[in-house]
């Protein structure tokens, strides 16, 4: 029965022995001090994508690139909140690198704006035109300087990055926007929000730093904000929508 069930690669190779699971899962274990759910059934049958798993996770979450480590982590306290993600491991280097009280308030207030955009979208998409002194863009980005002043040990551009961090993850285009319009306006580097907006995929999927890089490029592309000549020569390129497919015709549309 349990031979009938173990399977084996198209091409043959035979799945990790029993030993050869516990020894992968063991060594993550001994080097991160923890092992999840999901890498028992990669170390089970999917091996080279536990070892592209272990790689993609060191270059995304470990590796230090442009954000300190406080406020790496002050930035996926906020997006982690908006996930509705756990994240201890993230709680306690938060911690370990001196995060307070006072800035996780922060961090949960930003959360919670970063839920609050759809009633402005809405407002944007419904009521604009009843409330022509009140744009809902404006307003949205006014409530979040608002909400963010004056908390203890947290810039400006830590905030900033939280919310563009959390409305990656949060998937909200409409609300990538004004956390991309608030960076620039802040001359936060480019480098500084890519890895805030790369993080969102861990916990919440590729597609949504897909998604938001989009947004990012139609904002270069329209002018709406003033890239660097790097982030202008991505923007330059054409035909970033993916792959094109030719529309298909049904089989009868040339008949007679």
């Amino acid at each position: 029965m349990s031979d009938s069930l173990r399977g084996s690669f198209l091409d043959g190779r035979p799945l990790p022995t029993p030993g050869e699971v516990l020894a992968r899962l063991g060594e993550f274990r001994a080097r991160r001090g923890y092992v999840n759910p999901q890498q028992g059934p990669m170390a089970c049958a999917l091996p080279e994508v536990s070892d592209g798993y272990r790689v993609l996770y060191k270059a995304l979450v470990l590796d230090e690139k442009h954000l300190g480590p406080l406020e790496k982590e002050f930035v996926w306290l906020a997006l982690l909140c908006v996930a509705r993600e756990m994240g201890t491991h993230h709680l306690k280097l938060f911690f370990e690198h001196g995060g307070t009280d006072a800035q996780a308030d922060a961090a949960f207030r930003i959360a919670g704006w970063v839920n609050a955009c759809s009633s402005y979208e809405s407002v944007e998409a419904r009521w604009q035109a009843f409330f022509p002194e009140l744009p809902a863009d404006a307003r949205y980005r006014a409530g979040f300087k608002a909400l963010v002043a004056g908390f203890e040990g947290v810039p400006y551009d830590w905030a900033c990055l939280a919310f563009l961090s959390g409305h990656t993850g949060g998937k909200s285009k409409w609300g990538v926007r004004a956390a991309l319009s608030l960076c620039y306006e802040h001359r936060i580097s480019e480098a500084h929000m890519a890895e805030a907006m790369s993080v969102a995929m861990w916990p919440c999927g590729a597609n949504c730093f897909h998604d938001a890089a989009g947004v990012w490029l139609e904002m270069i592309q329209q002018g709406s904000v003033q890239a660097s000549p790097a982030f202008q020569a991505w923007a330059s390129l054409p035909s970033q929508d993916g792959l094109e497919l030719p529309v298909r015709r049904p089989a009868h549309a040339d008949s007679g």
